[in-house]
């Protein structure tokens, strides 16, 4: 719960940060939490879907089939070849548990709560020095979502249009604002003038 007048909402981490801290995770043996990290990031997923994977869902599979929690619709998720493999090597660095089990769990083996993944994103961020203010389990998506938008350069409408349909938004006016676009065209505004 957070307190009264203050800012809750998740920024985005740059590509390169998140794919460097999804790396250096791993290097650093923390292999769920990195898996966690790719699969949010890659798939734009929020935290109540991703906690409901399991390996048998992930594993050795080019799509992945979810329906969300919160709205009930279906997505049809295609995985890339990287992260197959960072897939496989979390799997095979967390000694190949059962097919069944679900993919983000502690070490007493329940599912990660998403308070205390919210807690290890705050210390990741102290840890690993993150260029970001809020960095939290919607941070994921968020990231997923301007990397859409970054990559699509001159057609970056287009890709408003896409990700309007991925997140469900009603338009992408909304997914503009989601991303922090509309607020940032603001502030270029007001940067924009000098004397």
């Amino acid at each position: 719960m957070s307190l009264k007048y203050s800012y809750t909402t998740a920024d985005y981490l740059a590509w390169n940060e998140m794919t460097g801290l999804i790396r250096r995770l791993y290097d650093d043996r923390n292999y769920t939490i990195s898996l966690l990290l790719a699969c949010g990031s890659f798939w734009g997923l929020r935290i109540s879907d991703l906690r409901n994977l399991t390996w048998e869902k992930i594993l050795a599979q080019d799509t992945l089939i979810v329906v969300e929690k919160k709205t009930g619709k279906r997505r049809m998720i295609t995985i890339n070849k990287p992260l197959q493999k960072h897939i496989r090597a979390c799997y095979t660095a967390l000694n190949k548990p059962p097919l069944t089990q679900y993919c983000f769990i502690t070490r007493i083996g329940t599912v990660y709560s998403v308070q205390r993944l919210n807690g290890i994103f705050k210390e990741l961020k102290i840890k690993y020095h993150l260029p970001i203010d809020h960095f939290s389990t919607h941070t994921l998506r968020k990231s997923f979502g301007r990397q859409i938008v970054d990559k699509a350069g001159t057609n970056a409408e287009m890709a408003l249009i896409k990700l309007s349909e991925i997140f469900g938004h009603s338009s992408p006016a909304i997914t503009r604002r989601y991303l922090g676009l509309r607020q940032q065209e603001i502030q270029e505004t007001y940067n924009s003038l000098t004397f």
